[in-house]
Formats: C-alpha cells, sequence, structure tokens
C-alpha cells in the first residue's frame, strides 16, 4: 500500500462514538460509530449517498467475530432492515464525496470486500452469495485504488477481520522464521504486526499438561481450534491443518506446549537464539 496521511474528526471527542476519517488525495470518506448512537450515525448527510458498509460484531451462537458487507445506493435506507440482526455492534460506512459511485461500482466494491474477508478467514461473514459485477476496465483500475483505501482505514477504525492473516512482516525480525520444538515434535512460525503466526504443519503435543486445569486458557483455544478443523489429532500429536494467528509469541507456544509457556523463550531461530535474545540485541 501507498504511504497516506489519516485525517479522522471525533464528532464527540470520544474515540468510541461517532466519527469520520478520511485520506489526504482521496475522494472517499468513512463513517464509523457503535449501534447504540445508530441514528446519529445514519442521521448524517453522508447516509443519503451510495457506498458499502459493514456491520461488525460476535455470531450469538459460536461466539465468532461476526461481519456482513452490504452495498447500497441509499446507505441510510438500506442499514436500518439491518436492525433485526442482533450480533451487530458497530457500523462503518464509505462513500465517495464527488457522489461517483454507480451501482455497478458498489456492486464490484461488495463482491470484492466479501471475497477478502472470507479469504482472511479472521471472522464469520455473515453475507450469503457473493454480488459483484463487472466493470470496465478503466472503472476497475479506479475502483482497486477505492478498495486500497478502504483497506488502509478499516484497521484504523477498529476493523481487522479483512486483514490477511499471514500479514506481511513490517520488519526484517519479524520475517525470520522460528521454531518451537518440545518432545520431538517442531513448530515454526515469525512474528506479525498482529502478533505471531505458526505456519500450516506444525507440530503440537497430543495432551494438555496438568496446569492447564487451573489455568485452562490453553486448553480451551486448543479445543476451539480442533472443533474449526485447524488443530487435527494424529496418533501422538496434533498438526496445525493450516497458517493460525496469535496474539502473542506467549500464546502460541502455549498452544504447542499444551499449556502456559514463555513464548521469549520458547521459540528460537534456525541457530538456536532466543526471540528474547534476538529482540533484545
Amino acid at each position: 500500500m501507498s504511504t497516506a496521511t489519516i485525517r479522522i474528526f471525533l464528532v464527540h471527542g470520544d474515540p468510541k462514538r461517532l466519527r469520520t476519517a478520511e485520506l489526504s488525495n482521496w475522494t472517499g470518506k468513512a463513517v464509523a460509530g457503535p449501534r447504540s448512537e445508530f441514528e446519529g450515525v445514519i442521521g448524517r448527510e453522508e447516509s443519503g449517498s451510495s457506498g458499502v458498509y459493514f456491520l461488525t460484531g460476535n455470531d450469538p451462537e459460536s461466539g465468532k467475530p461476526a461481519l456482513y458487507v452490504g452495498e447500497a445506493e441509499n446507505i441510510k435506507d438500506r442499514v436500518k432492515a439491518h436492525l433485526e440482526k442482533d450480533f451487530w455492534n458497530q457500523i462503518v460506512y464509505f462513500i465517495s464525496k464527488d457522489e461517483n459511485l454507480t451501482k455497478a461500482h458498489i456492486r464490484y466494491l461488495e463482491g470484492n470486500l466479501i471475497e477478502q474477508a472470507r479469504r482472511a478467514n479472521r471472522s464469520l461473514v455473515m453475507n450469503g452469495q457473493s454480488s459483484g459485477a463487472k466493470l470496465p476496465e478503466s472503472d476497475r483500475e479506479d475502483m482497486k485504488v477505492f478498495l486500497e483505501k478502504i483497506n488502509q482505514l478499516l484497521p484504523v477504525l477498529g476493523i481487522e477481520m479483512l486483514v490477511p492473516t499471514a500479514g506481511k512482516a513490517a520488519t526484517d525480525a519479524e520475517k525470520e522464521m522460528l521454531f518451537c520444538e518440545i518432545k520431538n515434535l517442531k513448530a515454526r512460525g515469525h512474528l506479525t504486526p498482529n502478533g505471531f503466526l505458526i505456519l500450516k504443519g506444525s507440530q503440537a503435543v497430543l495432551y494438555e499438561r496438568k496446569s492447564s486445569q487451573k489455568y485452562p486458557w490453553p486448553l480451551n483455544m486448543r479445543q476451539r481450534l480442533k472443533d474449526e478443523g485447524t488443530l487435527s489429532v494424529h496418533e501422538d500429536h496434533i498438526v496445525f491443518t493450516r497458517d493460525e494467528e496469535f496474539s502473542s509469541p506467549s500464546a502460541a507456544a502455549a498452544v504447542v506446549h499444551g499449556g502456559h509457556a514463555n513464548g521469549l523463550i520458547a521459540w528460537k531461530n534456525k541457530d538456536g537464539i532466543t526471540l528474547k535474545e534476538i529482540e533484545s540485541t
């Protein structure tokens, strides 16, 4: 992505309440806010424009993060129909200040954003079929720029559900492959801007430590990953069937070890140097 200057306006001075966001040299604009201030969010002039919108929250049945992506020629009129859905608690919508987004444009944006959310696999995407639309080549290029700007602003507004799990490492240190070994089993991964990524094919112990009964987070996380199919149980160990990102190196190591672990010591590079030593140099 290109560099950018972001201008965020806190309407009530509170970063959790109604806010708008713009990028320098871009005709788009974002409006965001909590469901508790729905009337204020859609009461703005921007909501009468065409654009795309995001509803985020948690699925009441599974407890997983949930996301709905929509498009509308009049955002205010369309999003009111979503009040019957109880999963969402935040709304963000994007419009063009020069009002040049046609129905085909917003359908194209919606289709791409839905597919991106599904590929990222960070949330339960509540949409059914993807829509999408065919555009002339010149329009597609314009909408690619619009998509890039949306992706720059979404994380700033608190929505990271479209960010790929294997996000690009920010520094050379984050790109370095690290290994976690226990009982002749090996997991491999690397730091990411959001935490730590364990790569597909990595191994973990079959059974949890007794201490996990007292501190059950690793046990609960391992069970969730098994239920989702991320962890596959073999005869004497567990294997990661796909890449999985964790909030920290210690959280990642705890799943590999089956109990609490200090990720700064558990993860080492190919020369046996711990992550703690790497970060201190």
